[in-house]
């Protein structure tokens, strides 16, 4: 009786193991087009995946610039773990709108886009007129002020309310400094707060 009592268990588990290692093996195959365990679906595919997101984006961009009869160059890349595509041209103010705000609608519609095209949510990163660039030098500047400030006087500084853009460069910059930070707040009133170490 005891062997019977033993053995069950040890079926069920087996059991139970090879029903998850089927439903990997099948996710894994759906998600990579690759048999489990292909190592092929490493760094080089996801650098392939994330250039076809800058593609699909600028195929969509300049769709959205004929339609609006403005000019702009085009430039893509990939920036990490992210595509990054960037609008330049004379005058493309209207597409960035106040602090940024027609920029981040674009960059939702562009990523949506390419979800409609991939059926993956995308991450992709949109820079129009070097908006972004020179916000991002400011922010660091900020940071570091901030940083100072704190480490002197050894108290929590608030900032204003950011984009979340905008937050993951003061994050970023603030860790750099040794120190760390928070997002409080609720969106689209939330905010940074420097805390001393």
């Amino acid at each position: 009786m005891s062997e019977q009592t033993d053995q069950t268990p040890d079926n069920a588990v087996d059991e139970t193991q090879a029903t998850i290692d089927s439903v990997v093996a099948s996710e894994s195959s759906a998600t990579n087009d690759a048999p489990a365990g292909a190592a092929a679906a490493d760094t080089g595919s996801r650098v392939e995946q994330l250039e076809n997101e800058g593609e699909i984006a600028a195929d969509y961009l300049e769709e959205l610039l004929d339609i609006a009869d403005l000019d702009g160059d085009l430039d893509m890349d990939v920036e990490g773990d992210r595509a990054a595509v960037s609008i330049v041209g004379a005058d493309l103010s209207q597409l960035v709108g106040r602090d940024g705000e027609v920029l981040e609608a674009l960059q939702e519609l562009t990523r949506l886009a390419v979800y409609r095209e991939t059926g993956e949510r995308s991450r992709l990163m949109l820079d129009i007129s070097g908006h972004r660039a020179d916000r991002r030098t400011k922010l660091e500047k900020l940071a570091e002020e901030t940083v100072a400030r704190v480490q002197e006087s050894g108290e929590r500084v608030s900032l204003e309310p950011m984009s979340p853009f905008e937050r993951k460069v003061v994050h970023d910059a603030v860790a750099a400094a040794g120190l760390t930070s928070e997002s409080e707040g609720v969106e689209p009133r939330r905010y940074v707060v420097v805390v001393p170490a």
